[in-house]
């Protein structure tokens, strides 16, 4: 968004140093994600193509004495720190040991050991760290594979970097690449953005094994883009006169990033559905036609697109159609205990059934006779008589206008259903 506000080059950059949590198929899933959104990218990068040049980064650092290498183990490493009453933490203890490449070796930063790292970031203020604080690093693997600081920082100078933008559980990363960039030759810094969490109703950060988190999750469930993209927005920043369903162009022309809020974001589902539904009934016939085909199982196409016009008025969800139009084609699912025991045992319903099943079976089939038989025969007993025939033949309490889609069924079908339903009375 705000690279598209400034006019400036919008980079997605795959930070995949650590290839057990970047195989080909997530890699993919980001730009499969992203293209879905509707949000595009001008340039695109894979760390792993550029190992050669942080390598030859790490080179440079240890040449010029800014890094060294070590051959602790993890296990040595916690060790020491639980002597020294500490819970972990490298204490430098390669720094002056000359250790040479080998087996086991990694490559860390010599964090200066005064001073303070700096920076002001755009939504989080400013922000330092002591040097002190700070341990000596790991920057490259013992498999020579660089750590994704120095390829960021390696990355932000040679890229031109001029606005990172990201979670605020990064934070914490940005005194390491501060470091390294000026070790690298620096003299500015670009600007942060530390964007707020999405959290949870209970105001927990969103997690895989918890929540939903996957756009593709969304994208399955009925979800349209520019709804999932419209709500994603207002997470943490909003337009200045509040109207937030708007098309995106309009959001461009406002966002600002110093306007993001630094609290938490509540990821609201209930909204979510809300501006979904909004963007479904938005749909031209035709759009909704060609967005709705994934979900419409075996419904005929000519009737799918008589009733549309209803169907799309109903949806919060594109996958509720089935809920709409399963019981067209196929057995009509079973009615819950709850709806049954709601309606069906109502008194005078079983009166009801028996006069509907005895006119329909001799009724013209068209929308217009079959309502007026049913709503008729209410009229008759002066009890309800189109809520039981809907539960006997849909399976559900709501739904479509009953009538249009009756007719498409074939009598026998309807009759068969009836008598079921007056039978379990």
């Amino acid at each position: 968004m705000y690279a598209r506000h400034t006019g400036g080059t919008f980079i997605l950059r795959i930070e995949d140093t650590d290839a057990e949590r970047s195989q080909p198929e997530l890699i993919d899933a980001i730009r499969d994600n992203l293209r879905w959104l509707g949000l595009d990218w001008d340039e695109e990068y894979l760390q792993s193509d550029r190992f050669d040049l942080y390598r030859a980064a790490a080179e440079r650092f240890l040449e010029q004495g800014l890094a060294y290498r070590c051959d602790c183990s993890q296990e040595a490493v916690k060790a020491r720190a639980e002597a020294r009453g500490e819970s972990g933490g490298y204490d430098g203890f390669c720094r002056d040991r000359n250790v040479g490449p080998g087996d086991g070796v990694v490559v860390r930063f010599r964090t200066p050991d005064t001073g303070v790292i700096a920076w002001d970031d755009l939504i989080r203020g400013h922000v330092e760290f002591d040097n002190s604080v700070l341990e000596d690093f790991v920057i490259v693997r013992s498999s020579g594979v660089p750590m994704f600081h120095v390829a960021n920082a390696y990355d932000d100078l040679d890229m031109g970097i001029t606005h990172v933008v990201r979670g605020e559980d990064l934070v914490n990363t940005v005194p390491r690449v501060l470091l390294l960039r000026q070790a690298l030759g620096a003299t500015d810094q670009p600007v942060f953005a530390h964007l707020p969490l999405i959290v949870n109703e209970k105001r927990q950060k969103l997690s895989k094994r918890r929540d939903d988190v996957s756009v593709g999750d969304y994208a399955a469930r009925g979800f349209l883009p520019e709804a999932m993209r419209n709500y994603l927005l207002t997470l943490g920043w909003g337009p200045k006169d509040d109207i937030e369903i708007r098309p995106i162009a309009e959001f461009v022309e406002q966002f600002e990033l110093s306007d993001i809020n630094k609290a938490p974001a509540f990821f609201d589902i209930k909204k979510l559905e809300h501006f979904n539904a909004t963007y479904i009934r938005a749909l031209d016939s035709e759009s909704f036609l060609q967005a709705s085909k994934p979900y419409r199982g075996d419904i005929p196409d000519e009737l799918f697109t008589e009733l549309a016009p209803g169907i799309q008025q109903r949806l919060v969800r594109l996958d509720e159609i089935p809920s709409l139009v399963d019981w067209l084609v196929g057995d009509a699912p079973e009615p819950s205990d709850a709806d049954w025991q709601k309606v069906m045992t109502k008194p005078g319903v079983a009166e009801v059934l028996d006069l509907v099943i005895e006119r329909l079976a001799t009724s013209d089939w068209t929308p217009e006779t079959l309502e007026s038989v049913v709503l008729g025969v209410g009229s008759e007993l002066d009890a309800k008589s189109q809520l039981p025939v809907r539960l006997a033949l849909t399976g559900r309490r709501a739904g479509l206008p009953l009538f249009e889609p009756l007719a498409s069924l074939d009598r026998a079908v309807v009759m068969a259903r009836l008598s079921a339903a007056r039978a379990r009375l």
